[in-house]
């Protein structure tokens, strides 16, 4: 870290602390040529996750959308707000993870629906709903023929 007082390269940590609830590491540091202190603050560089649409915009991932969702699609169901927060994470966790930057919106919405499938049948259908934007009964009805066939297969050992 270059000195801000003599310009010189060569400096060391005196005290590290956590700055901005966590977000941040505050370094105290003291040239080793003048003598002088003085702060830096290092932040990890968050690169944003995008969401490409069907209709080819691209949006920054919102969390919150995701769980305005899955509320709508939990109402009056015992399912609380915790419980949707962490299956938010979970997904933005397996993305960032897998170091893409980019996402199709239909593949979210499939992470969304394969961890809600586990979680509450009825929230699972409710947000099918909406996500595969059902147009008739029939349509309805193959969804819920394939969570019950989900359901109902044995598991292999």
């Amino acid at each position: 870290m270059r000195c801000l007082f003599c310009g010189s390269l060569e400096s060391k940590v005196v005290d590290s602390r956590s700055a901005e609830e966590g977000s941040a590491i505050r370094r105290r540091r003291e040239c080793t040529v003048c003598g002088r202190r003085f702060t830096t603050y290092e932040k990890m560089d968050d690169v944003p996750l995008v969401v490409i649409k069907s209709d080819g915009r691209r949006e920054v991932f919102d969390r919150n959308k995701i769980i305005s969702g899955l509320l709508r699609a939990g109402v009056k169901r015992q399912i609380e707000l915790k419980t949707f927060e962490d299956l938010v994470d979970d997904i933005e966790r397996d993305l960032r993870n897998s170091f893409v930057k980019e996402v199709q919106s239909n593949q979210l919405g499939d992470m969304v629906l394969e961890r809600l499938r586990g979680l509450d049948e009825v929230a699972y259908v409710r947000f099918a709903s909406v996500y595969r934007k059902f147009q008739d009964i029939q349509s309805f009805k193959k969804e819920l023929d394939y969570l019950f066939n989900i359901k109902n297969k044995p598991v292999r050992k």
